[in-house]
């Protein structure tokens, strides 16, 4: 069992190694080729409206964490963010946004849920604000957002009887 655990952990570090924790330090101008070598393959490469395009390095489902890098129409690093946190999901506007708007601004989300007093998908992105917290996105049948709000994730939360 110790050996299982250790590969495991071996595992998950090496594959850190190659991750976004790095996007801080992605400086303007930066070419994308030179993002890439240093942060490794995006989770997902979204067109933006301007030209540009984001690169999206996302640790959803069970990550807390998503970079967006985004390069202008020439290729080169304009911004780099780390977008899970409340002041960006504050930008949402229920009624407007739609399911594509919320995925090009943080990424896929870590899981999408359905409950039997809301008619339509929720999504669920995981985040921190130094507790464990869940960000929830409610569309409607047509996907735009309806409501969005955040709450505690109690995953690892002592059983209480």
């Amino acid at each position: 069992m110790r050996y299982l655990f250790a590969l495991c952990a071996a595992a998950l570090l090496s594959a850190c190694a190659a991750n976004p924790f790095n996007a801080y330090g992605v400086q303007p101008g930066t070419a994308r080729d030179a993002v890439i070598a240093r942060l490794g393959a995006p989770t997902r490469v979204v067109r933006l409206p301007d030209g540009g395009e984001r690169l999206q390095y996302s640790l959803q489902p069970f990550g807390q964490y998503a970079w967006m890098v985004d390069l202008d129409g020439a290729g080169k690093v304009l911004r780099s963010r780390q977008v899970l946190n409340m002041a960006d999901f504050n930008r949402i506007e229920p009624g407007k946004w739609t399911r594509d708007d919320v995925e090009r601004e943080f990424g896929p989300p870590a899981k999408i849920d359905g409950v039997a007093s809301w008619n339509g998908p929720i999504m669920n992105y995981r985040w921190t604000d130094g507790s464990d917290m869940f960000y929830w996105v409610y569309l409607d049948r047509s996907n735009v957002v309806q409501r969005a709000h955040p709450g505690m994730e109690f995953v690892n939360a002592p059983d209480r009887d």
